[in-house]
């Protein structure tokens, strides 16, 4: 049953990244990383395809070994997440959507700018 649950939540953790890849207001790393999470704990092989994802697979690996996010998926999420407030305002979302906006995204920017970028190069 915890198996079966395990991937469910797996599952839609990685169809939310997916659509959050296109999606500039849903963020695509943390799902794909939840996604990876519950694949572990439910389906070794649902783990080792993701894994094995051109995509995602570098980005959660550089995750699990060194927990750092790659400058570019910084930058992406960083400027997508400026952006998130100015969208929701042209678009005309209610206020206090906007609200919540500039109290959460700010924090979850400053959690992805302070994680290290990568493994450090080898010194001789």
């Amino acid at each position: 049953m915890f198996r079966s649950l395990w991937i469910f939540i797996g599952l839609t953790s990685l169809a939310l990244g997916i659509v959050g890849a296109v999606l500039p207001l849903l963020p695509t790393t943390p799902f794909v990383l939840l996604a990876a999470y519950c694949f572990a704990r439910g389906s070794q092989r649902l783990h080792d395809r993701l894994m094995a994802n051109r995509t995602f697979g570098p980005l959660i690996r550089n995750w699990e070994q060194h927990r750092a996010i790659a400058p570019r998926a910084k930058a992406l999420a960083v400027g997508s997440m400026a952006a998130a407030p100015l969208i929701s305002w042209a678009l005309g979302l209610p206020e206090r959507v906007i609200w919540i906006q500039a109290v959460i995204l700010p924090a979850t920017a400053l959690f992805i700018l302070t994680r290290p970028s990568g493994p450090k190069a080898p010194t001789s």
